[in-house]
């Protein structure tokens, strides 16, 4: 169409490509995947209602890079193109021959006839869109105001199972890095999950700031009302148990850290989603009222960032480590709340990690600022973010209930190690990286299908564990031929000794 006048508005691309394919389903239920012809483009069925284009790249992307995904809105389907059709190919093989889960919840795959996913005008271009987002947020079982969300927004309306607020960024890159960030994620473990969309206003208009609108260009626009005429109650003051800034008594739930990003299906959530409290210590007992420890007392050429995460990480997600160049072997550590902050100095406050004494306490600072950035003797940064890495252990329900709260011990429990390592190899490793070698070593047996293995390893003394810990944690192992290393990983046993 040359006339940009009479131009069809871009959403019609979507409901066009999904009604040809939703039609084109029907008429093959039934027919074998392979009579049609490998495409770049898999079509997915059997997708639960809540799932959403996160959930498919983070099942899919194994089989390959994703270029683009559409949902099929009502249809529970959707169509994702990879990058190249060998990538689809691996993708529909694997979906005949076992199980492929995405959301919690088995799907199933078959070329589509398409060989590309026919896109909307702003799709492509970065510099079109809308910088208002629609957030739907499904199954609020907690109240949702603007003192939850920390950014520009007015609540567009509220629903008995579904609260829906609108945001405007300061630009549509910002709101598409939101998106991308946040759509699928649950506010909550298990409840108030995120649906974000592309609102059609381009404006909002915020005329107070409460709990349910706010502008936070203008943090001084309040509209108070008038109390008007004082009539008699007929059951007199509010209950107790209700406040003005309230729902009741305070939720039991622990909120998980607000970059998680995480799916579980209606099965894996528990009925109360809990971490393991601290326990009480001589040298620290109460609640910590910031979500940053202070960690003074790290080796000044020996302890990094990276192993400051490889330490505390076993008891919260990490967000950020700076290094303070005021106060030499003194760091920051942003964790994810302030419950892992409990735990963390409860269990490494005192402990001794290459010849010094960690000092493990709450920060005066609610946030870590990177300011002041330099060069650590090894060579590294003294500031990292770690929001974003997989290694983070908390940042899902269901990755937290695997996790045991365990204080340091001498023996270490090894897993993700590929097949092919043996005892030597590991011995190898410790050597390679000057780190003490263990004195007791034991292989848990694997299924034959098992791509990793797992197991023990016993150190003299608890001090040398924790150095091994610290330094090897995470390390990338490749194997020959290998395309993607594997991340070893390690964590206190809760066995004294093997």
């Amino acid at each position: 169409i040359s006339d940009t006048s009479t131009r069809p508005p871009d959403n019609i691309w979507v409901s066009v490509t999904v009604v040809y394919h939703l039609c084109y389903c029907v008429l093959q239920d039934g027919a074998d995947s392979h009579r049609i012809s490998p495409s770049p483009v898999v079509h997915v069925r059997g997708l639960c209602e809540s799932v959403v284009e996160a959930d498919l790249i983070d099942a899919l992307e194994k089989f390959g890079p994703i270029c683009y995904v559409m949902m099929m809105p009502f249809k529970r389907q959707a169509l994702v193109e990879f990058s190249a059709v060998d990538s689809a190919d691996r993708c529909v093989s694997c979906g005949a021959t076992e199980p492929v889960y995405i959301a919690g919840q088995q799907a199933h795959f078959n070329y589509s006839t398409s060989k590309r996913i026919t896109r909307p005008t702003s799709a492509d271009n970065p510099n079109m869109g809308n910088k208002v987002l629609l957030l739907s947020i499904q199954n609020p079982l907690y109240p949702i105001t603007t003192v939850q969300t920390q950014t520009r927004r007015s609540v567009h309306s509220v629903q008995s199972h579904c609260v829906c607020l609108s945001f405007l960024f300061e630009s549509v890159q910002c709101a598409q890095k939101a998106k991308a960030a946040l759509n699928g994620a649950d506010i909550y473990a298990g409840c108030c999950t995120l649906k974000i969309e592309y609102a059609r206003p381009t404006r909002l208009n915020v005329i107070k700031n409460d709990n349910e609108s706010w502008d936070y260009t203008k943090p001084h626009l309040r509209r108070d009302r008038g109390k008007g005429r004082q009539r008699q109650a007929i059951l007199g003051e509010h209950p107790s148990s209700y406040s003005e800034n309230s729902y009741g008594q305070t939720c039991p739930l622990l909120p998980l850290p607000s970059n998680s990003r995480y799916k579980l299906s209606s099965v894996d959530v528990p009925d109360m989603v809990s971490y393991p409290l601290p326990q009480s210590s001589c040298s620290y007992s109460g609640h910590a009222s910031s979500s940053v420890a202070m960690v003074s007392g790290l080796h000044p050429s020996k302890m990094n960032c990276t192993r400051i995460f490889n330490l505390f990480c076993l008891y919260g997600n990490i967000e950020k480590v700076k290094f303070m160049k005021s106060v030499p072997g003194t760091a920051l550590v942003e964790m994810g709340d302030e419950y892992a902050v409990d735990r963390a100095i409860t269990h490494l406050n005192s402990i001794k990690v290459f010849g010094k004494r960690l000092n493990v306490c709450v920060s005066k600072q609610h946030a870590v600022i990177p300011s002041q950035v330099f060069e650590l003797e090894d060579g590294s940064s003294s500031y990292k973010d770690f929001a974003m890495t997989r290694n983070n252990r908390f940042s899902s329900a269901g990755q937290a209930s695997k996790n045991i709260i365990q204080p340091p011990s001498a023996v270490l429990h090894y897993y993700n190690v590929p097949p092919c390592v043996s005892q030597d190899h590991l011995l190898r490793l410790c050597t390679e990286h000057d780190v003490p070698g263990f004195i007791k070593f034991k292989m848990f047996d694997a299924k034959p299908s098992s791509k990793t293995i797992s197991g023990l390893l016993e150190f003299d003394n608890k001090t040398e564990a924790v150095e091994v810990l610290t330094v090897l944690n995470h390390y990338q192992i490749r194997i020959p031929n290998g395309s993607n290393p594997y991340t070893l990983k390690l964590c206190f046993s809760t066995s004294s000794h093997l």
